[in-house]
């Protein structure tokens, strides 16, 4: 196993722990994790009341063990992230990074049309001003320091890919291939992916807002265009008999105002979910921690 690995080279100490959070699968997952903590010490098990999101998951497992290690790993349990990556990030702790980024170098496991999805989501939050690493997920290492600041980041909406880059501190990155998937599906379709891309843009970005508001002002100055040609032809007597001229702007203008008033809503929404301070996640059981 790489974890013991690591430990008899010495590149972790021995009281290092791995720990696997289930969030509310339906699947015999708990079952699992129970049995491999019942066999090793070293393996902590949290189980959540119900699925909260990969986000908070993974904001649960960091959270819980603050405060009790020098620095953290967080990895997909899938394990299409290479493991080996591990040492390049270790080194790069030593030398003094306080976060070092996992970044695939090598997408040729994608299909097409997930490449292009994927390299579109990274320019385009790159483009609306949202800190992210271009093709990094949510492997990474951070130290003790930055998961202390990271806490202090109340927010329901949860992005982290953002959040990490914001906080600062010296980072480096590590390069590596993605693995095929050994067993399973994704967990992540179209509709989930597309989402979590317009949870990061909306909870990091308000250029959206100010794209409606230009929008808006194109709206305006193209109202006032047809009102002078509309003047003009009464001026002439080049009335338009029928109801194309009217149901058109109509049409339009009525559309692009439900977009407008859409994603205001979406907006004041995440104000909504903010404001009620609910908690990010519920842990139900525990295994192992006695031990940590």
């Amino acid at each position: 196993m790489y974890f013991s690995e690591l430990k008899e080279r010495n590149a972790i100490t021995a009281d290092s722990k791995i720990c696997f959070v289930n969030d509310g699968s339906r699947d015999s997952t708990w079952i699992i994790i129970d049995s491999i903590c019942k066999r090793d010490s070293n393996i902590i098990g949290l189980k959540l009341s119900r699925n909260f999101g990969h986000q908070a998951a993974l904001v649960a497992g960091l959270l819980h063990h603050k405060n009790q290690f020098d620095c953290y790993v967080s990895i997909d349990a899938d394990l299409q992230d290479d493991l080996r990556a591990i040492d390049g990030m270790l080194e790069k702790y030593n030398e003094g990074s306080k976060i070092v980024y996992g970044v695939r170098n090598d997408r040729s496991t994608d299909s097409f049309f997930k490449r292009f999805t994927a390299e579109t989501f990274y320019k385009l939050m790159q483009r609306m001003g949202v800190p992210t690493v271009y093709n990094h997920a949510d492997f990474r290492l951070i130290d003790n320091q930055v998961l202390n600041e990271f806490s202090n980041f109340g927010e329901t909406n949860l992005f982290i890919r953002g959040i990490i880059p914001m906080i600062g501190f010296q980072s480096d990155k590590v390069y590596y291939k993605r693995l095929e998937r050994e067993a399973g599906e994704s967990k992540y379709p179209l509709r989930k992916m597309l989402i979590f891309a317009w949870n990061g843009i909306t909870s990091f970005s308000t250029v959206p807002m100010k794209l409606v508001l230009w929008f808006g002002i194109f709206n305006f100055v193209f109202a006032m265009g047809i009102t002078v040609w509309v003047l003009i032809c009464k001026l002439f007597g080049f009335t338009v008999q029928g109801w194309t001229s009217i149901v058109l702007p109509m049409t339009f203008f009525s559309g692009s105002n439900m977009i407008a008033i859409g994603l205001i809503g979406e907006y004041v929404g995440k104000i909504y979910e903010e404001v009620k301070a609910r908690p990010r996640y519920i842990i139900e059981t525990v295994l192992n921690e006695e031990k940590v």
